[in-house]
């Protein structure tokens, strides 16, 4: 998404629907792609943790030397926290045997630590104009951490609670909605509502990328990883170009 004409010093994309739209794409896809690395290509989540951490890191660099908002990059900062949260709670919840529940409390305690750190530190969670070093620091890793938890809440809902893929994507985009009625009709802190939709959003992309690409017989379409990525990824690709032709005729 590119900025608001009114927001133009933020290096952060400004809160639309598109936005979400995207959101759903890049976390959906980073489920996909994070299980096409670790098992599809059987990399092992170690490995892909870490290739996939390392390719954060060299994103989030750019982004945080960036000087002004660029969305391409912005958004290849977002797939990368989904794709490396995606193997990081994997290899929280299967290889060290932590389990889905045990390794989403964690991450929930971890995600709260991380907001409760950067609203002492710099008195707001606002996350509608980020500029400041600190508090992109801050933004990123509250990001990356909550990307990480939605895959161990999707993954609970999917596997541990017995509701299946199609119910869990049910369950949670009705938690989605109520969010948005929250924004609509009631006088709850936006920043809050932000934070609440964006860890909803990830869960959500978690169930829908394993009902896209597990076999039929488990529950899913049987798309695969691969198809499921690539499709994901161009539709991401296709709303963020038309996102910044619009802005540009709408800046004329």
């Amino acid at each position: 998404m590119t900025q608001d004409p009114r927001d133009l010093a933020s290096k952060v994309a400004h809160v639309t629907f598109a936005f979400w739209i995207m959101k759903i794409c890049a976390t959906t896809a980073g489920e996909t792609g994070g299980d096409l690395l670790s098992m599809t290509l059987n990399v092992g989540y170690l490995v892909s943790t870490l290739i996939l951490v390392g390719f954060f890191l060299v994103v989030l660099v750019f982004q945080l030397r960036a000087k002004r908002f660029h969305p391409f990059l912005y958004w290849a900062v977002i797939l990368a926290t989904s794709t490396a949260g995606t193997t990081m709670s994997d290899y929280m919840d299967r290889t060290l045997g932590l389990g889905y529940a045990m390794g989403a409390t964690i991450l929930v305690s971890l995600l709260a630590a991380v907001l409760l750190i950067w609203r002492v530190a710099l008195g707001s969670i606002a996350a509608d104009h980020i500029r400041d070093p600190k508090a992109e620091s801050f933004y990123w890793a509250a990001i990356l951490v909550s990307n990480t938890l939605g895959t161990a809440l999707g993954d609970y809902l999917a596997d541990s609670s017995g509701l299946g893929y199609g119910l869990s994507n049910l369950l949670i985009a009705g938690g989605i909605a109520l969010t948005i009625v929250g924004w609509r009709f009631t006088k709850i802190s936006p920043t809050v509502l932000f934070w609440i939709a964006f860890v909803l959003t990830r869960p959500f992309g978690a169930t829908m990328g394993d009902l896209l690409t597990k076999a039929p017989e488990k529950g899913g379409l049987g798309i695969g990883t691969l198809g499921s990525t690539l499709v994901l990824l161009a539709i991401l690709v296709g709303v963020l170009i038309f996102s910044i032709r619009r802005d540009r005729r709408l800046a004329a």
